[in-house]
């Protein structure tokens, strides 16, 4: 009985440090799947924006009927289309679709319309519960307190539970992002930065994690012109939301463009510069920052793809989820000019576990210009890939064929033997504590 409970113990252990090493699936990501929209046609696009939760899946098609825009949400779990959400006073070039946000019942939608003059912006708030009976439905039309020509208001949405936040780049010639509350539309507040200026672009991308917000300013300048910032604000109180710090590259450089690209997940943020020389000149990064404390966050890695090249944009597309990060490189000539490439990294090391290229890739796809990661799962655009016609779209899925270590038989373990879990990089080591 002894030698039982010995030899349990020690496959255990064993099992338990495998897993706290590096996930089994995360390197695998082998089975792939393209989407492609039921009523999809030349010049769509498809794919030029996504969102995904893990369980639904929504992408863009802002050139679909005359540029008025389409958005598709599918289930992941069956790969078929639910339904097509558009606006209810869709128009011509309204691009609705430019933008996507989802968490929960509930998802937003940019579109960088003529709402009240050309580029001022809108957005839209739908119920994309399943289950309910109001399930596609428009619920709130958003637009700034103060809309003006050329705000692009909508360029970039992000959703955390009862508050949304809508960017618009062009407002007052540096920049805004506004916070709503979702469960009635109501504008709460309108965000800047503490010193941004004319040109910033504050607000070309967006994402929440929770109550922290991560806003770009791809045009910043501290670090050299056109260099780039991103800011965090914590809206605890979003009627009052509050700037806690600025990130910058610790190698800022002039015409990066750092905060072209946010994301954010739990304590760990991933920052796109999108014409970084990190690997080639102008190929492009992604920067991994520790948030656990935001006011005093720590740079962990630069991310570079192993085969940059130039003007790859590499970072023009960041997604994070848990302890793996995706990253878009629409203009890599893996398999052909402008063909584009997607990098999976983990997060805790900082280490590539896998370059994804489809397996009918061509010239000028450019896959990787939209990214989405939940769990196992993988999204990747190729807005002009021309499966039903020309520049018509596709997004491409991809999961591990290798199931995801049950974190029950962990727990389970872990409680029975006592046993705990270490990363490879400890919170100590990120200067959590």
């Amino acid at each position: 009985m002894k030698t039982s409970i010995a030899l349990t113990r020690f496959i255990a252990t064993l099992l338990v440090a495998s897993l706290s090493m590096a996930p089994a699936w995360a390197g695998t990501f082998d089975l792939e799947t393209k989407l492609t929209a039921s009523d999809a046609t030349e010049g769509d696009r498809f794919g030029n924006s996504l969102a995904f939760d893990g369980r639904l899946a929504m992408v863009g098609a802002r050139h679909a009927n005359d540029s008025a825009g389409s958005v598709y949400l599918f289930d992941v779990a069956t790969r078929s289309e639910l339904l097509q959400l558009t606006a209810l006073d869709a128009g011509t070039d309204d691009r609705f679709g430019t933008s996507l946000a989802l968490e929960g019942n509930r998802a937003i939608v940019g579109a960088v319309d003529d709402i009240p003059g050309s580029g001022a912006g809108s957005a839209y708030l739908f119920d994309v519960d399943p289950l309910s009976p109001t399930f596609g439905n428009q619920l709130f039309m958003l637009t700034g307190s103060d809309p003006a020509e050329k705000d692009d208001f909508g360029e970039a949405v992000a959703i955390s539970g009862n508050t949304a936040i809508v960017g618009a780049p062009g407002s007052s010639g540096s920049g805004s992002v506004y916070v709503f509350d979702v469960t009635t539309g109501a504008q709460l507040f309108e965000l800047t930065g503490s010193d941004t200026a004319s040109g910033d672009k504050f607000g070309v991308r967006v994402a929440m994690s929770g109550n922290l917000a991560i806003i770009g300013a791809s045009r910043n300048d501290e670090g050299g012109t056109d260099a780039g910032a991103a800011y965090l604000f914590d809206l605890s109180d979003p009627s009052n939301p509050i700037q806690i710090q600025k990130l910058i590259a610790s190698d800022a450089r002039g015409a990066s463009q750092f905060g072209l690209s946010v994301a954010i997940s739990g304590d760990t943020a991933i920052v796109g510069a999108r014409l970084d020389n990190g690997g080639f000149f102008r190929s492009g990064a992604a920067y991994l920052f520790d948030v656990t404390d935001p006011s005093n966050p720590t740079e962990l890695d630069k991310l570079i793809a192993p085969d940059a090249a130039f003007s790859d944009e590499f970072g023009r597309y960041v997604s994070i989820s848990d302890d793996t990060a995706l990253v878009g490189a629409r203009f890599n000539d893996g398999v052909g000019n402008d063909s584009g490439s997607a990098y999976l990294f983990d997060v805790t090391t900082g280490d590539l576990l896998r370059q994804l290229n489809p397996s009918d890739a061509a010239e000028g796809d450019e896959f990787g210009s939209s990214v989405a990661i939940s769990g196992g799962t993988a999204l990747v655009g190729a807005l002009f890939d021309d499966n039903a016609g020309i520049r018509s779209g596709s997004v491409y899925l991809f999961e591990s064929s290798v199931p995801e270590p049950s974190s029950f038989l962990l727990a389970t373990l872990v409680g029975l033997f006592g046993l705990g879990t270490t990363n490879r990089r400890s919170k100590t080591d990120w200067g959590a504590i």
